[in-house]
């Protein structure tokens, strides 16, 4: 089943075709010009080899969430919408501990020291031990937290779905400062994770724009715009910034909506170079790479020091795909069927793939030498080793 999402971005974007087009929608003589493309056969040349799967409460519940595990040295954290966060031994599978929050979740899974860091869907930010998952304080916000917090011993820094980046102390839980965006009328469901960089906290907003927000005083170091609202309906100028962020070195690379994904210099903001694309997954570095999955399902590795394209894949229209994640030799993406694409990162070729669940997984992917984990929409944690065929 395609997700709820992909169902109200079609309607939208037919809306803004026009009210001519609403003749016929429905008929059987019409094609959908953004229905998934079926699969064709590929010559596998990867093995992908299941290890082991543990399910997780009910994984990105019905909320359209998108709760991201994390790794940390050797233990994944995880949580659900229902409220269960657990720690899970990523070589063998067997859960650490495990904890029920009992209240709904949204947001997760960030890690500093000896804590993680959720968010609720009512309204809180919370910072809980990692060695038990008991929780050390809650402070509340105004709004949804659809992304984990982050922290940095410090501060911890959250953002809401009503606009705002807010700074924590990292002690005690309590509010040291408030940015507030600017919120278009209409907006996707969504929001990125927020990062800290050196004495910054950096987000990706509704408006198009990424903001470095200084830790200590709470005031805008720098802004950089990722996309520019166009367009005669607010439709057309949607122009979240919804997926994770990537950062290497000094370089940090944000993709868009209906925008373009944009190298900025985390010193100073400045755009280091740009190329238009619709993504609302996030980005993928590796292999000399910038990776995005497009709206259309476009698979693209632009070459990090903006010379160009390096590749496209096209195999995978509309097939709402997963955030790109390099790992080993190969980029992974999955699809709203729940199928596991492998790509080569040398030429984008699909050289693996196999179906890892039918509810499909939203959540980022995480690599780990040649073992890819993948956190279901239903709850199953899941670890796949990647190799080569002889």
């Amino acid at each position: 089943m395609r997700s709820l999402f992909r169902l109200v971005l079609v309607f939208l974007l037919a809306l803004s075709a026009g009210c001519s087009t609403v003749k016929g929608w429905f008929s059987d003589d019409d094609v959908d010009p953004r229905e998934p493309v079926k699969l064709q056969k590929i010559n596998e040349q990867v093995n992908l080899k299941s290890r082991w799967s543990r399910g997780v409460g009910d994984g990105q519940g019905e909320g359209l969430y998108k709760i991201n595990p994390v790794l940390v040295n050797d233990t994944l954290y995880v949580a659900s919408a229902e409220g269960e966060v657990a720690a899970v031994d990523a070589e063998t599978g067997r859960v650490r501990w495990k904890r029920d929050l009992d209240l709904a979740l949204s947001g997760g899974v960030g890690h500093h020291g000896g804590s993680i860091f959720v968010g609720a869907s009512e309204g809180l930010v919370m910072r809980l031990s990692a060695d038990s998952g008991s929780e050390i304080w809650r402070s509340a916000v105004s709004g949804e937290v659809l992304a984990a917090p982050q922290g940095d011993g410090r501060y911890v820094v959250a953002q809401t779905y009503d606009g705002k980046l807010m700074g924590f102390d990292y002690d005690s839980g309590e509010v040291r400062w408030t940015y507030t965006s600017d919120v278009p009328v209409l907006t996707l469901r969504g929001t990125g994770s927020p990062m800290i960089i050196a004495d910054n906290a950096v987000a990706g907003f509704a408006d198009g724009k990424v903001v470095a927000v200084n830790l200590r005083s709470g005031n805008v170091a720098w802004e950089a715009r990722v996309a520019i609202p166009q367009g005669t309906s607010e439709i057309e100028r949607i122009v979240d910034i919804d997926g994770s962020m990537a950062l290497q070195g000094s370089e940090l690379y944000v993709a868009s909506y209906q925008g373009r994904v944009v190298a900025i210099d985390t010193r100073s903001g400045r755009r280091l170079w740009q190329r238009n694309v619709s993504s609302v997954s996030g980005v993928g570095v590796g292999f000399g790479n910038v990776y995005v999955a497009d709206d259309d399902g476009t698979v693209s590795a632009f070459l990090r020091n903006g010379q160009g394209v390096r590749w496209q894949n096209i195999e995978l229209g509309f097939r709402e795909l997963s955030r790109p994640t390099p790992v080993n030799s190969y980029v992974a993406v999955v699809d709203f069927e729940g199928y596991l694409h492998l790509l080569s990162q040398v030429d984008g070729i699909i050289v693996g793939r196999t179906k890892v669940d039918s509810s499909g997984a939203r959540a980022d992917m995480i690599a780990s030498g040649n073992r890819l984990f993948i956190f279901s929409n239903d709850g199953a944690l899941k670890a796949y080793d990647v190799e080569a065929r002889n």
